[in-house]
């Protein structure tokens, strides 16, 4: 479906320039906002109509948090911004000649464009291992998570062969780094508090979590005092951490690690991620891990019209790309729309995008998290506390923030959480979602 005309004020806005922002994440929506008091149109495309905080996915997967907590309709988000039309629409291609997006139901003509599609996770050239295990980069692969963990415990209680549990209540996580870290830090405190004495056959204490990693250690882009601290404490809580170890395959029934098979039933991908088809829609030089190679002021060399910010773009400081991380897309994002009223107000332009690092945070435990803010470390407490304040800040919308604070404290003082429902239909929501993704990464491989 095209742009349509009408007469009137609605008429005299299509005289303004048109932005369409591609992405309603991080980037997406700080690249909306910074463009509020601009004379421009703003067009804000997403295939869903939420906004997700994508740090705390895991929290959901593992029972203590509800979907709705994390995430905000996002039109409710920017309903006050009068120059922005929200759309829910999947984009397929970008025609840079004719400066349009076209979808299956719509094209949209463009004056400027920012790409903040983001990323997916990366089986590393193995599409068909995500059928098995899932990742975590949505609300449905988050749902997935969490009803294939409690089915787990579900199955184990009802199976009369008591052999069979180890295999039930094996949970393999494949990625050490922050999300594998805190996933496998939130499981260990599921099974040996929340779940403790809910079940009447099993001991869901006695339930094996291993995260395995092929570097030589978790945590990588952390201090090694950090890493350490990290993997004690993990350790502590009854998790099997395994380094410089390779998943070779991964199937229905486990995972082969090293030449090792691994009997589970349940196996999570926290490793790896790669960018969005955004790189193949524009023709572009991208990275290893798909994202488009931008230049100093984030646009595309040869269209200076076109923006790509967060996961979607490599950006390099110091002749390193900058970490997929929550601040960086926010702040590019911020940049981009910026930028463009800087062009459209007829001001100077912005000097060269330079990232303001305020520091990487995991959280292992209800009072145990670490970070690194340059030359500051912290563990233990003082971290969680920062931590948590962070997280809470930059949710979206009042209400979500009170929740999830009394949902940490609450859970925090009782070990208990109140999200431990299972949802079948997530499994075909995550099918659907996965089915769409694969089909699209199988595309890009063969046009690039």
């Amino acid at each position: 479906m095209s742009e349509g005309r009408s007469e009137g004020p609605v008429a005299a806005q299509h005289t303004l320039p048109h932005v369409v922002i591609v992405g309603a994440g991080f980037g997406g929506l700080q690249a909306a906002r910074a463009l509020k008091h601009t004379p421009v149109r703003v067009t804000l495309v997403d295939r869903t109509n939420h906004h997700l905080f994508q740090p705390l996915l895991y929290q959901v997967a593992t029972s203590v948090l509800s979907p709705n907590d994390i995430a905000a309709p996002t039109r409710h988000l920017l309903r006050g911004q009068k120059n922005l039309t929200v759309a829910m629409a999947e984009v397929s291609r970008i025609d840079t000649a004719q400066r349009e997006v076209q979808g299956s139901e719509r094209r949209l003509r463009y004056d400027y464009l920012v790409l903040a599609t983001g990323a997916q996770g990366s089986y590393f050239g193995h599409d068909e291992w995500a059928e098995f295990a899932p990742s975590l980069k949505n609300i449905a692969g988050a749902l997935v998570l969490r009803d294939r963990i409690l089915k787990a415990f579900e199955f184990a209680e009802i199976q009369e062969d008591p052999s069979q549990h180890r295999d039930l209540l094996t949970f393999v996580l494949v990625g050490g780094g922050p999300t594998g870290v805190e996933m496998a830090g939130a499981l260990a405190s599921m099974t040996r508090a929340t779940l403790r004495s809910e079940f009447r056959r099993i001991d869901p204490a006695s339930a094996r979590i291993i995260l395995v990693d092929a570097g030589p250690r978790i945590l990588a882009t952390y201090a090694e005092s950090l890493s350490r601290k990290t993997h004690a404490k993990l350790t502590r809580m009854g998790v099997e951490i395994r380094t410089g170890a390779r998943v070779e395959h991964v199937d229905a029934d486990g995972v082969v690690v090293s030449g090792e098979r691994i009997p589970s039933r349940c196996v999570f991908w926290t490793a790896g991620v790669h960018a969005s088809p955004a790189g193949v829609w524009l023709g572009a030089e991208t990275d290893h891990a798909g994202r488009v190679k931008v230049g100093p002021d984030l646009t595309v060399p040869g269209h200076p019209e076109i923006f790509v910010v967060g996961d979607t773009a490599c950006i390099e400081e110091h002749g390193k790309p900058l970490p997929g991380l929550a601040q960086v897309a926010m702040q590019s994002g911020h940049y981009a729309g910026r930028s463009i009223a800087q062009r459209v107000t007829g001001r100077p332009a912005l000097p060269p995008f330079k990232y303001l690092d305020k520091g990487n945070m995991a959280t292992v435990s209800p009072w145990f998290a670490v970070m690194e803010s340059g030359r500051v470390k912290l563990s233990g407490f003082p971290a969680k506390v920062l931590w948590a304040f962070l997280h809470v800040l930059y949710l979206s919308g009042f209400e979500n923030r009170l929740m999830v604070l009394l949902s940490w404290i609450w859970s925090a003082l009782t070990n208990q959480s109140g999200a431990r429902l299972i949802e079948d239909s997530s499994y075909e929501a995550l099918r659907s979602a996965r089915v769409r993704e694969t089909a699209t990464a199988g595309k890009a491989r063969g046009v690039a």
